[in-house]
């Protein structure tokens, strides 16, 4: 389990234009990396659009800020184009980074067990190190944890 202080473990994912992202090339940036279920979805637009909304102000704080589900690229770029989300979305279809992180596991939905995405989000510093981890966060709060945690 990740731990606040500890060292983000890369990963390389295609965004929704089907280009590749490195974690590691945002070393020198603080970045805000949020986990969500599935694009289009209520919840998950109200978390999107959250970040959409404080992007200027984190930007001009050198943040970068990327959301990660295991939708298909094509999926993610439809819904970044209607919303006017302003960050690169990845897609983990296999989930291994969302699992590597914490942030895929058991739910329940209507008294049905099933596996998928822990919507969360992911502080990290500059040198790449965690700063906060919020796992199990609701959209509204997971958009003010993660500004705070920006100071």
């Amino acid at each position: 389990m990740l731990q606040i202080g500890d060292t983000a473990p890369d990963f390389e994912l295609l965004n929704q234009d089907g280009n590749p992202v490195k974690l590691s090339s945002f070393r020198g940036k603080k970045v805000i990396l949020f986990a969500y279920p599935k694009a289009s979805t209520p919840g998950c637009t109200t978390q999107a659009c959250g970040f959409r909304d404080q992007f200027p102000k984190l930007n001009s704080q050198n943040v970068a800020v990327l959301g990660i589900s295991p939708d298909a690229p094509a999926d993610q770029l439809k819904w970044k184009l209607r919303e006017n989300l302003p960050y690169d979305l990845l897609s983990d279809p296999e989930h291994a980074v969302l699992e590597a992180w914490g942030a895929w596991g058991e739910k329940s939905m209507y008294g049905k067990k099933y596996f998928g995405v822990v919507r969360s989000h992911f502080v990290i510093d500059e040198e790449g190190r965690l700063a906060d981890i919020q796992l199990g966060v609701s959209p509204k709060d997971s958009v003010e944890r993660a500004v705070e945690a920006i100071g």
